[in-house]
């Protein structure tokens, strides 16, 4: 596993602080057809609990909202979550540290877990938390960096001699079978692997205008496709229970 650790990031308030920074500045968040795409592989059903783990401004939860699912956003960063509460307040919010997270032993049916995991000070306590909380026929969803995309960090290295640095506190990247591994040891079994080239089909229209807009995404779009899963920029990771 490849890690890249900035200064003083060796505890949950010092990430804490540098995430509410971030989300003050701007924030981090992708295109709805991106959340919609990654919903899907979970074949959700309405009426049913989804738990977003380090949800960020918490727009994954509103489209799951919005399509009938019961919905919980968790971060340990106020500054992101505070967007998504005011933008759905009939959702669930909670201020929480995904490697802690205050919900009972098998309480949801579906998880999403966006990248996000590749930076927690302990990838192994996030993954046995999502195991606990996960319902035994439920289901988790969770996208992971590839440590050689072909169109990620295999350029990169190439051209610069180091693994790209996405400026986040703390930063993973790993195999496929090494993330398999990570999440098999917090008690999940892994179903399905998706690769994923960082673009995907558009389902709403402004996210196709996006796409028109931007002809070399359309060709790294198509080129996805030709991509061997174990090469592909990010991973995502269907699990149930063990």
């Amino acid at each position: 596993m490849l890690e890249i650790r900035h200064d003083r990031m060796v505890e949950t308030s010092a990430t804490q602080k540098a995430y509410n920074q971030m989300f003050n500045q701007g924030g981090l968040g992708q295109r709805d057809s991106y959340y919609l795409w990654l919903l899907e592989k979970l074949k959700p059903q309405p009426g049913k609990l989804l738990l977003d783990i380090s949800c960020g401004n918490g727009r994954l939860v509103t489209l799951a909202q919005e399509r009938g699912l019961q919905a919980i956003g968790v971060d340990f960063a106020w500054d992101g979550l505070r967007k998504g509460a005011a933008t759905t307040p009939r959702a669930g919010w909670a201020v929480a540290n995904g490697e802690q997270l205050p919900l009972a032993k098998e309480s949801v049916d579906y998880i999403t877990h966006i990248g996000s995991l590749e930076h927690y000070l302990s990838p192994e306590a996030g993954a046995m938390e999502i195991g606990r909380v996960l319902k035994q026929d439920g289901r988790a969803c969770i996208l992971l960096p590839n440590a050689f995309g072909l169109f990620g960090n295999i350029p990169y290295v190439w051209r610069k001699g180091d693994i790209f640095d996405d400026g986040q506190p703390l930063q993973r990247y790993a195999t496929r079978q090494a993330w398999v591994r990570l999440l098999e040891g917090g008690g999940l079994r892994v179903i399905q692997v998706f690769g994923y080239g960082e673009v995907e089909w558009p389902r709403i229209r402004q996210d196709a205008i996006w796409l028109l807009r931007h002809p070399v995404k359309w060709v790294r779009f198509v080129a996805s496709f030709f991509v061997p899963l174990n090469l592909s920029n990010q991973l995502v990771f269907l699990c149930s229970r063990v």
